[in-house]
């Protein structure tokens, strides 16, 4: 294979809207958190890799699954890229971020190992059980640790933070999954949206997706002034156009698209409030 094959085929299987959303709002959550630039720099590069990390080992352990159900837009499946070299990329990515975590240091490095383990655990098989949201909402819960535990001093969070970060990793788990029931459920993948159904699940995931901009928003008291309000019913008019194109056809990407979306503008919002993480 080529570089110039190699490299779309690598970038299409790191899942690439959901490896750089995940390592925009880190690096928006260092910035909120005052971090120097060089150490935000360094936080996000390690996040960034576990992502990569993520993604690849995601299409080498389901190269199989991926084939049976004719996954077009993946490349191991689609014949793109092999499983191997997905597989030595995922250990690659994997050995960096335990590079730059090492970097980064205890207790922050720790914090994004853990992130990283998350994803790593679902993909070996959580992805197939009722828990299915668990490795969700403990890695976005343990993004804004990462940040505030890599400062000097390192400090945990608010609480309203963890929440926010956990309730907007299930409704991201929701929102992901929800366009591939269909082909889960032929090679045999029950995770909760599997149990839920698609109307259920579109449902949920925006109602948990506006609870999650509820806490950013207004969880971290102070005056309720007019940013933070504007954000809120921006966000409330995005997750409800969303679900309810979910609603009508589950296999479309909209959904996930609006979590990302409202994601970012709860931060920016969050930010024009003045107030820091």
């Amino acid at each position: 294979m080529s570089l110039s094959t190699l490299v779309p085929a690598l970038a299409r299987s790191c899942h690439p809207i959901p490896t750089l959303a995940v390592t925009a709002l880190t690096a928006g959550l260092a910035g909120l958190a005052g971090l120097p630039l060089s150490r935000g720099i360094l936080v996000t590069a390690a996040i960034f890799t576990g992502q990569l990390s993520i993604g690849w080992s995601n299409d080498y352990i389901d190269a199989e699954r991926d084939k049976a159900v004719q996954r077009s837009d993946k490349p191991v499946a689609s014949g793109a890229l092999s499983p191997a070299v997905a597989g030595i990329a995922a250990g690659v990515a994997l050995v960096a971020t335990f590079a730059l975590s090492g970097a980064v240091g205890w207790p922050g490095g720790g914090a994004a190992l853990v992130t990283t383990a998350c994803g790593w655990a679902y993909n070996l098989g959580l992805k197939a059980t009722v828990l299915s949201w668990l490795p969700y909402a403990i890695a976005f819960g343990m993004l804004p640790a990462v940040v505030t535990l890599a400062a000097s001093p390192p400090r945990w969070p608010a609480p309203w933070a963890l929440a926010a970060g956990a309730l907007l990793g299930v409704a991201a788990h929701l929102a992901n999954v929800l366009p591939d029931l269909r082909e889960d459920a032929v090679t045999g993948v029950r995770g909760l949206p599997h149990r839920l159904g698609p109307k259920a699940t579109a449902l949920a995931g925006a109602g948990i997706l506006l609870a999650a901009s509820a806490v950013i928003l207004f969880g971290a008291g102070g005056t309720h002034g007019p940013w933070r309000w504007a954000g809120f019913v921006a966000a409330l008019l995005v997750a409800g156009t969303a679900a309810a194109s979910a609603y009508r056809d589950p296999s479309s990407q909209r959904f996930f698209r609006a979590t990302i979306l409202i994601a970012a503008m709860d931060l920016v919002f969050f930010a024009l409030s003045g107030t820091s993480l």
